[in-house]
């Protein structure tokens, strides 16, 4: 680690010099400026960092890939540097490729991609492991399976490490563990001015930034999270058809009477090519439930069901998440407090009447609302964070997920999913439920939600530790959420 941490200083002190043109192609440059950079760029860094310049070099592509095609932008040069660029051009930096906001964590300038920050360690006498960030979750399952334990991290295949934990991260082990963040022990963090540091709680203020705040601080390329047992697991994915009162009857039953912190489902209604389908995902974690948690979606007709007994990566990668992987797509949320058949059925409403209306529009359309149930002391077990900007609520997100071909689409797409958030938060409001400012899901919310509908009275807060960390406003060069 110590080669990278002095290649991140160098060229910081590098890049401080200079004001890096638009390209760093040392193929076809610009000007004769853009390639002394790139050659002095490509002389400084240690052989644990590597530059890839358009549009031939072997990692470029994959070092701009993103999930969906509205967050994949193609940057001008230099795409793998692997090290902060302080720099006056803007920068994207991609763990997992993920996020589906565009520019967040692409861009047209210096593509910083995360991708050689791969390891995962696991210290048993200290129960933790330590996490590359620019793993996907799927790899840590992997790496750790043979020590039979587990983090808390994502519930379906391709979602990256970083991003999820630096937002929060909702798991299937949440109603046990509390979420990813809390889960934080340190971060390894590139601070602005070039600075290698670890971050815990004995310096408060910034661990409790990072904890939910993104990006604003610097680079964080590992993370040291707890370590928890983990034997096999029981579930799996069920997708049925014409059964959406079964559905939504039997996931309103589960959150209404299932208090055991081991079990966990995610619905998920999906509109694909003029049908309804629905997807649920089962977790119970031991290797079989007890009798009756998960009897009623059990004896629905299904399509197909993989449940069984199996290790976590085996059901993670049940989930179908890369169907629409290529596509353009948005996420946007709204956060509830209660999921009750009224708020369901309008939730089924809003999937077939959406993707009705747009589908003569819209070429490509798939249209998805997940339904999330945790238990209402999931935010007891972590303690004060970033996000969420409070823990005396039990509030839960539902995920609104729109996928597309043309670029000709996003700015309707953009106002249909804003519209149905707030249409299904005033069916919310209508039930009893205190949500009108409960905070949305940062992971989840489309790229102009206002912060402080994320992070309420914490907004002041994060906005002064970045001028601390951050004095020359270097991160807000990167996309994402700014403070």
């Amino acid at each position: 680690m110590s080669r990278i941490a002095t290649s991140f200083t160098l060229i910081l002190s590098l890049l401080s010099t200079f004001s890096i043109p638009a390209s760093c192609a040392t193929t076809q440059p610009r000007n004769v400026a853009t390639l002394a950079v790139c050659k002095e760029i490509a002389s400084t860094v240690s052989s644990a960092s590597e530059i890839w310049s358009r549009p031939v070099e072997l990692y470029y592509t994959e070092d701009n890939y993103h999930w969906a095609q509205s967050s994949s932008q193609v940057s001008d040069g230099c795409a793998q540097i692997n090290l902060l660029a302080r720099t006056q051009t803007p920068f994207g930096v991609k763990g997992g490729g993920h996020s589906a906001n565009p520019g967040f964590s692409s861009t047209t300038g210096v593509q910083i991609a995360m991708a050689r920050f791969n390891n995962v360690t696991y210290d048993a006498s200290a129960g933790t492991a330590t996490i590359g960030a620019g793993l996907i979750w799927d790899d840590v399952y992997a790496e750790l399976e043979p020590y039979n334990v587990n983090v808390v991290g994502g519930r379906v295949t391709g979602v990256g490490v970083a991003g999820f934990t630096l937002g929060g991260g909702f798991s299937f082990l949440s109603n046990q563990y509390g979420l990813t963040v809390d889960t934080v022990r340190a971060f390894e963090l590139v601070l602005p001015n070039g600075t290698i540091t670890t971050v815990t709680e004995s310096n408060p203020d910034l661990f409790w930034a990072l904890k939910g705040g993104f990006n604003n601080f610097g680079i964080v390329t590992q993370f040291i999270l707890e370590a928890y047992p983990q034997g096999q697991v029981w579930g799996g994915a069920i997708i049925t058809l014409g059964e959406l009162d079964a559905v939504t009857n039997a996931t309103a039953n589960f959150y209404a009477n299932v208090a055991d912190p081991k079990a966990s489902i995610l619905t998920t209604l999906n509109w694909d090519l003029g049908i309804t389908a629905v997807e649920v995902n089962l977790f119970y974690d031991a290797p079989t439930p007890p009798d009756g948690i998960f009897d009623e979606f059990l004896a629905m007709p299904y399509l197909t069901r993989d449940v069984s007994t199996r290790s976590f990566l085996s059901l993670v990668l049940t989930a179908p998440s890369n169907a629409t992987f290529g596509l353009r797509g948005y996420f946007e949320t709204v956060s509830i407090t209660d999921i009750t058949l009224p708020l369901l059925d309008a939730i089924v409403n809003e999937t077939e009447y959406w993707s009705t209306t747009l589908a003569a529009e819209v070429p490509g359309l798939f249209v998805s609302y997940d339904i999330e149930p945790f238990l209402p002391s999931i935010y007891s077990h972590g303690s004060p964070s970033a996000w969420p900007p409070t823990r005396s609520q039990g509030f839960m997100p539902i995920n609104i997920y729109y996928a597309w071909s043309l670029e000709a689409s996003d700015s309707l797409i953009n106002s249909v999913m804003q519209e149905s958030a707030r249409y299904l938060t005033q069916v919310a409001i209508s039930q009893g439920q205190d949500v009108a400012n409960t905070p949305h899901y940062p992971n989840y919310a489309i790229y102009d939600t206002a912060l402080s509908t994320m992070y309420g009275d914490n907004v002041a807060s994060l906005q002064a530790i970045k001028a601390q960390y951050d004095p020359d406003n270097v991160m807000a060069l990167a996309g994402g959420w700014k403070f």
